[in-house]
């Protein structure tokens, strides 16, 4: 029996956080799919609470999260997540309207956080690329 890979030392650490676990796994492909942007350090979370918990310990570089989930949706994630200190890049995703998402942009900006860009979804591994490449 092999023991579990570790991450490659310089792999970039990513959190995924979206209440759709096929949604998860999409973004986990899609960033397994980015030639030369990698390699990452994938941490998945379907509830917001459990991200937070996991930020000091996953320490990423970039989180990419969903606006729309319940419970705690994506806008009090990040107010939280910058509470704690994340100053990360962000990529969020969401099925809502355009507007939604660039006042949820303006409110992680003004929260210090980066944003990398704000996506309707399905992303498109382009605008993926993009993003994680900026």
């Amino acid at each position: 029996m092999q023991p579990p890979s570790s991450p490659a030392p310089h792999a970039r650490r990513v959190l995924l956080l979206d209440d759709d676990r096929f949604m998860l796994d999409v973004l986990r492909d899609m960033l397994d799919m980015l030639d030369g942007s990698g390699p990452f350090d994938v941490h998945a979370e379907i509830d917001a609470r459990r991200a937070l918990a996991a930020l000091p310990r996953h320490a990423p570089e970039l989180l990419i999260c969903d606006l729309a989930m319940p419970e705690m949706d994506g806008i009090e994630f990040l107010q939280a997540a910058a509470g704690q200190g994340f100053r990360g890049r962000v990529i969020l995703v969401s099925a809502m309207e355009d507007g939604v998402r660039n006042a949820a942009s303006e409110l992680a900006r003004a929260l210090g956080l980066q944003v990398a860009g704000a996506f309707r979804k399905p992303l498109a591994i382009e605008q993926l690329r993009r993003a994680v490449q900026c």
